[in-house]
């Protein structure tokens, strides 16, 4: 295991799940017919990027045939150039055959995710005096939601909540049925220990929530000269700042170096490019 793994049962879960879809009732059909034979291959990279998802290969080799001998030349969140080896691996052709497809579809989704949000990290970190860390959202793949947000970090990124519990957040929706401070002091009462967000995408929001003792304000479709004077105006408050909304490579610099805490993007899960990975045999 790595810093950047995933639960071990969430990887099973979602191997066995992919497996199931893919191999199917009758297995695989194609490769139960060649001959016994041991085979040996690499894992190679074909694009530059960064590495994630390896456990979840590593699952799939062991649910398939734990015969299948895997040796890795690169871990969760290093950077991988164009024709690099990641892996070797060694076991029954007709089992790696199966295994292939599964293994790659895992370490291409994952690694184009940490591979996007590496980039981001880095356009940010190019602002300098800028503090800001780069976030994921909730927008993220049905099932896959802990294996993607490991791979955001393994990209050098943090996670935003996991799951409605996880904190109390208000957004525009919620603000249409109940006052900012109306609902940060139900917040308060029920959940004392939660942390209390509240979206804004004016600043008379932002004053609003600020005097109401929010936790962290979520600066909404904001343009980077409105959300310095949010920063400003939430100077002296103990309130965390992310800032989201349609926020690309091109503008994240500009944003970073506002003041905020937090930068969050949504295409870093729900739109990133897969990464290209193969098996290739010896």
């Amino acid at each position: 295991m790595t810093g950047f793994d995933p639960p071990p049962e969430e990887v099973q879960a979602a191997v066995e799940m992919a497996l199931a879809e893919d191999v199917g009732p009758l297995g695989d059909v194609t490769s139960s017919l060649l001959p016994p034979s041991i085979m040996t291959a690499a894992i190679v990279a074909r694009s530059p990027g960064c590495l994630a998802g390896r456990a979840c290969a590593v699952e799939v080799f062991r649910q398939v045939d734990p015969s299948i001998a895997h040796r890795w030349k690169a871990a969760d969140g290093d950077r991988v150039r164009p024709g690099q080896t990641l892996a070797q691996v060694v076991g029954p052709r007709h089992s790696v055959l199966t295994a292939e497809r599964t293994a790659l579809n895992f370490l291409s989704h994952l690694s184009g995710i940490a591979t996007e949000v590496s980039r981001y990290v880095a356009a940010a970190e190019s602002a300098g005096a800028g503090r800001a860390r780069i976030r994921d959202t909730r927008k993220t793949t049905p099932g896959l939601r802990v294996l993607e947000k490991a791979a955001v970090r393994a990209g050098g990124g943090d996670n935003h909540r996991f799951g409605l519990s996880d904190w109390v957040m208000f957004k525009d929706n919620h603000l249409a049925g109940i006052t900012i401070a109306d609902g940060v002091a139900a917040a308060r009462q029920r959940w004392p220990d939660r942390a209390v967000y509240v979206e804004c995408d004016q600043i008379e929001q932002v004053d609003e929530a600020l005097a109401a003792g929010a936790d962290a304000l979520l600066l909404d479709n904001m343009a980077p000269e409105a959300v310095r004077a949010c920063v400003n105006r939430a100077a002296g408050h103990d309130c965390l700042l992310e800032v989201s909304g349609g926020i690309t490579l091109e503008t994240v610099a500009e944003y970073a170096a506002t003041g905020v805490d937090f930068i969050s993007v949504g295409r870093l899960t729900n739109s990133a490019p897969a990464l290209d990975i193969a098996l290739d045999a010896a």
